[in-house]
């Protein structure tokens, strides 16, 4: 799949995102009255753009070539080590190593609920969170897949993927949580 064609992707699905409008109640008024609605659609705006900023320069780094234990693109990257430089270069946040720890670091989220920006775990090594990739939308993710490829977008609909989905995370930009050994654990 082209760069510009994976852009066009991103940008089609996070243009989806919407803030409903208050009901016409009680709470509804008051969010309107104290002028929160304009409020959270800034919050909303700044966290787009960061999942944005953060998809659109993942994208930038397509046919680095997979390096275990990689972390940067002089380098190669593993598939932890693509998420965590990605992290840290877009969003400034930096991820533990692992992408078991990068899976207890992080806020667990529903498939159904992945934004892009969220973690997407596989069971790639008959073990829990033992590869992760980065949600960009539209049921596709990047990632440093293996030994003799390239980093790449690929379909998690597809029956490799789907049999070895592990779960979902969310990255709270706020703070990322010390790593706790016990919770990494399946």
């Amino acid at each position: 799949m082209s760069r510009w064609l994976c852009i066009f992707l991103f940008v089609c699905c996070a243009s989806r995102v919407a803030v409903a409008a208050p009901a016409d109640d009680e709470m509804g008024r008051f969010i309107a009255d104290k002028g929160l609605l304009d409020k959270l659609e800034r919050v909303r705006t700044r966290v787009a753009d960061k999942a944005s900023d953060l998809v659109l320069n993942a994208m930038g780094f397509l046919g680095v070539p997979y390096r275990r234990g990689g972390n940067s693109a002089e380098t190669g990257f593993d598939c932890s080590g693509f998420v965590r430089a990605m992290y840290e270069q877009t969003v400034g946040l930096v991820l533990p190593r692992k992408a078991d720890e990068q899976a207890a670091a992080t806020q667990a989220i529903d498939r159904k609920d992945l934004q892009p920006g969220d973690l997407v775990f596989f069971n790639t090594m008959r073990r829990a969170f033992s590869h992760v990739g980065i949600y960009v939308g539209e049921g596709k993710f990047i990632h440093s897949p293996k030994p003799g490829a390239q980093v790449r977008v690929e379909d998690m609909g597809v029956a490799y993927w789907s049999r070895r989905f592990d779960g979902a995370r969310r990255v709270q930009t706020a703070a990322v949580p010390a790593f706790d050994p016990q919770a990494a654990q399946p």
